[in-house]
């Protein structure tokens, strides 16, 4: 016990020596440098705001973050981007907000790759991470954001830490700690905001329909998988007021509605074949109940996205059902998750990954779900399901990896399907008021049949 006692002084001893100011630790940071900021919900706002306080100091300073829920004040500080340059790995609404004044760009990733890509190809001068309080073992818990945080850490020449006290303790897993022999400098929020409460997501009508036609499909034991968004969070609510039994968590987000299946008693990980009775995630976003929930919490596992989105690990569970959203689908199968034209909305993320997973999965299934149209600014209504792709667009799940495509009026297969094939499946989901004109042009691109169904 002495031996502890002893250890837990020399922390403290530690932890005085590298507390510093904000101001004083964004010192470290100098013109031509790579800063990493935190991820989703973790970010460092002393930190960013002190280092805005240095705008007339610095030049070409380039800032990584991964989805920011907030403006920056560097960015704020900088509006014509002569001294920092932001970007993200993955956008927001925020983000894609500022890529539209050309004050952020978009750093293409496949998710489970960050390991590697970090260590090998990217430069990282000094992270800013934001941590729960110091364990009595020397430990910063990095709260609800795995991902790629340990990688950062590690790579980073230098490290700077500021301290929460609204941070939940997420257990790992592996990843979720940052030992003080790590730390270079440490900084003690002034204000201890809470973490950013997601607004509650607006479920359409729409979207129950196509989160029934996925019900039809759920099977207990399975291993869920959900992604953001309306209709992910109705699929969350329908399996919490279901019958399933046994159902397992192995995903890259973890939301509100997790809580709500494991509390009603339809999560028990017990059919899993890695991570048994684990809530396996990389990072969270959602509101207090999520966080509250997350605290020391053991049924919980954070775990770095190496892991958790490695298509072999994913696919070691059995039943893998992975549920995702989608922009639009072109008559050969092509998804577009990220982007419409040359208009960047989102990120890859994981969505690749845990697609091309399912299908390794025994017995698994990989949904993209999208609403069969979309109403424009203008009142206009098209179609989701296109001929081809709107010109720039992005390819986020290739043909030959996209399973299933559901909208709400019903499951289309791609697997194993020709290309005629294909569109005759796409055509039977798409709304009817658009399936005369995609029969037209899928005969002008030669990807329709006389054999093809009548009743479409």
């Amino acid at each position: 016990m002495a031996l502890m006692l002893n250890g837990t002084n020399d922390y403290m001893d530690q932890y005085q020596d590298k507390l510093v100011s904000a101001d004083e630790a964004v010192k470290i940071v100098k013109s031509g440098d790579w800063v990493q900021y935190g991820e989703f919900v973790m970010q460092p706002k002393d930190l960013d705001a002190a280092l805005a306080r240095r705008v007339n100091e610095l030049e070409d300073v380039k800032v990584r973050t991964v989805t920011i829920t907030m403006i920056p004040e560097i960015v704020k500080a900088d509006p014509k981007r002569e001294h920092f340059r932001f970007n993200d790995w993955h956008f927001s609404g925020f983000s894609r907000a500022l890529h539209e004044q050309n004050l952020c760009n978009y750093i293409p990733i496949t998710y489970h790759e960050a390991r590697k890509l970090i260590e090998e190809f990217v430069q990282i001068d000094v992270a800013f991470v934001l941590v729960a309080p110091m364990d009595r073992n020397g430990y910063f818990n990095i709260g609800t954001s795995n991902s790629i945080t340990s990688y950062v850490v590690e790579k980073a020449k230098r490290v700077v830490v500021e301290v929460n006290t609204s941070v939940p303790v997420c257990l790992g897993g592996n990843g979720e700690g940052i030992h003080i022999s790590q730390v270079d400098y440490i900084v003690e929020s002034q204000t201890n905001p809470k973490l950013l409460n997601l607004p509650p997501t607006k479920i359409s009508e729409t979207d129950e329909a196509i989160a029934r036609v996925v019900m039809e499909q759920m099977e207990d034991g399975a291993c869920l998988q959900l992604g953001i968004g309306a209709m992910p969070n109705a699929i969350g609510a329908m399996i919490a007021e279901s019958d399933l039994k046994d159902l397992g968590i192995h995903t890259e987000m973890l939301v509100d509605s997790f809580v709500d299946m494991h509390e009603s008693g339809r999560v028990t990980g017990k059919r899993k074949s890695i991570d048994k009775g684990k809530m396996v995630y990389t990072f969270a976003m959602g509101t207090d109940k999520l966080y509250n929930f997350l605290d020391h919490n053991p049924v919980c596992a954070s775990y770095p996205v190496h892991y958790t989105n490695d298509p072999a690990v994913i696919a070691m569970n059995d039943k893998v059902f992975a549920i995702n959203n989608a922009i639009e689908v072109d008559l050969y199968g092509q998804v577009a998750s990220e982007a419409s034209g040359t208009r960047q909305i989102s990120g890859t993320g994981g969505q690749l990954d845990f697609i091309f997973a399912s299908f390794r999965s025994k017995g698994g299934k990989g949904f993209i779900c999208l609403s069969s149209t979309k109403t424009m600014r203008d009142g206009t209504v098209v179609s989701r399901i296109r001929p081809t792709l709107s010109p720039g667009t992005i390819v986020t799940i290739p043909r030959s990896l996209n399973f299933y495509v559901a909208t709400e009026y019903g499951i289309a297969l791609m697997k194993g399907r020709t290309t005629w094939q294909r569109a005759e499946e796409l055509i039977s989901v798409a709304h009817p008021d658009f399936r005369d004109e995609l029969i037209k042009e899928a005969e002008k691109m030669k990807i329709w049949a006389r054999t093809n169904k009548q009743d479409i």
